[in-house]
């Protein structure tokens, strides 16, 4: 029998550094509401730039925590930008209709 581990549970997070914002890790139903509880303290990036190269697995909720940090965004009168979203990411929005919601806001 092996012994429960003490470790968190696989995931992502966000980390944050000069250049914004990047995310690693799965953002899955699983853990989609954990990492959105641990994003709400951080501050937004300066640069605006939250950069997704580091998703390594995604669904649906992965498009409702990008929503919702564009939200967060919005009511403090912050740009943000997003970068590296895989592809199927970006089809996973075609598919619901909601991939205008993830383009860069106009100036």
């Amino acid at each position: 029998m092996t012994e429960p581990s003490s470790e968190a549970p696989p995931g992502g997070s966000f980390s944050q550094d000069a250049g914004g914002w990047s995310f690693g890790g799965a953002l899955t139903l699983d853990d989609a509401a954990d990492v959105l509880q641990a994003s709400r303290p951080l501050p937004l990036p300066d640069t605006g730039v939250v950069d997704f190269s580091g998703l390594m697995q995604a669904d649906s909720s992965a498009l409702a925590v990008i929503f919702a940090l564009r939200r967060r965004a919005a009511a403090e009168g912050r740009a943000m930008t997003l970068t590296g979203l895989p592809a199927s990411l970006r089809s996973l929005a075609v598919v619901y209709g909601v991939d205008d919601l993830l383009a860069d806001p106009v100036s």
